[in-house]
């Protein structure tokens, strides 16, 4: 089949999906600067651009460890009621600026309760900030609707408690649950009591997984905890004696058959020192030999990203086309934790119409 050639106008008006993309990771620097001064914090500069080239710097580093510290000053200032309204708020509008249709947005709550608030009170809060978004959108004619995954913190011992306000918000704009944090020696069945609950009460959960710990951590999550989508997973490569020949494991080869998605975020990635570069990433093997991978942005403030640029990266420096963009913006759709009748009504009504618009309008290579 002929590619479909790509440019940046064209990767701008494709409808996007995305799954793995953490709240206190996608602040608006002047945001944070105006929050921050309200709330008495200190940051590394006030100014929003010297503070967003602040962050991919030490996003840069390869260091998961530093990585993860950059959230202190996003935190920071998410600490009230007014501060979480308006970076939920902006967050959907980012999205929706951005061409995403449909997106999953996670967070600790237990990261949000300095202040005073309790984690009940945090989650109603962002959702009201979520919906005040959405509603907005909407009336600007980008409509995107956002799903919530609440995370319990790996390393401390609120998990299960974060796992019962996904099983109580349920009906109330929370999809799912995951865990976050720092994944080497914090392994997923340290949390299995909280994966049992969410799996009785029939809350879907991802897990992230094989970014910073190898194989034992993906086959943990979903073989013994039951996760239904891997968090990044770029180290399943591990259990692929041969990219070129797909010659898979048995973990590799269970991940595959069963389409348990893959929520991998290229640039996040390289800055983690997960993935070498963006031609050498392994979503692009993965996509090929049939992985159900789909492509995320993670932390757009600390990543300085977006699903525009994500699909782009791609685009230049490992050669996909259009097709390939769509097929993991299909994989992304097919895996939300949505009731399946909503996820067709998805692809049927808004995906597909929007990928074919591209394909019709692009000059093939």
């Amino acid at each position: 089949m002929t590619a479909t050639r790509v440019d940046t106008a064209v990767i701008r008006r494709l409808p996007k999906a995305v799954l793995h993309d953490h709240l206190d990771g996608g602040l608006r620097p002047a945001t944070v600067v105006e929050l921050a001064q309200a709330v008495g914090h200190t940051l590394p500069t006030t100014d929003p651009d010297e503070l967003a080239a602040w962050y991919v710097e030490a996003a840069n580093s390869g260091d998961l460890v530093r990585y993860i510290a950059t959230f202190e000053h996003t935190l920071a200032v998410m600490q009230t009621r007014e501060g979480l309204l308006r970076t939920a708020e902006e967050y959907v509008l980012d999205l929706a600026a951005d061409g995403v249709v449909y997106g999953e947005v996670r967070y600790a709550p237990e990261l949000n309760t300095r202040g005073g608030l309790t984690m009940s009170e945090v989650v109603e809060t962002v959702q009201e900030g979520l919906a005040a978004g959405m509603a907005k959108a909407a009336a600007a004619g980008t409509p995107v609707r956002v799903g919530t995954l609440l995370c319990g913190m790996r390393m401390f011992d609120r998990v299960r408690e974060a796992a019962d306000l996904a099983v109580a918000f349920r009906d109330a704009g929370v999809v799912g649950f995951d865990i976050a944090g720092a994944e080497d020696g914090f392994p997923p069945a340290d949390h299995l009591a909280a994966f049992e609950h969410l799996r009785r009460e029939n809350v879907p959960f991802t897990i992230h997984a094989g970014e910073a710990h190898g194989l034992p951590s993906i086959h943990q999550a979903v073989q013994v905890c039951g996760a239904q989508r891997i968090g990044h997973g770029v180290r399943i490569t591990e259990d692929i004696a041969d990219l070129a020949a797909g010659k898979l494991g048995r973990v590799a080869g269970w991940i595959r058959d069963r389409r348990i998605a893959l929520e991998m975020c290229p640039t996040s990635n390289l800055q983690t020192g997960a993935a070498t570069s963006i031609a050498a990433h392994p979503v692009t093997a993965l996509k090929d030999l049939g992985f159900r991978v789909t492509v995320n942005t993670d932390n757009r403030l600390v990543s300085g990203t977006s699903m525009t640029r994500e699909m782009s990266l791609l685009v230049e420096e490992a050669g996909w086309s259009v097709e390939d963009l769509r097929t993991v913006t299909v994989n992304a759709v097919k895996s939300a934790f949505l009731p399946f009748d909503e996820r067709n009504a998805l692809l049927r009504d808004v995906i597909l119409p929007g990928y074919d618009a591209a394909l019709r309008t692009s000059p093939r290579a």
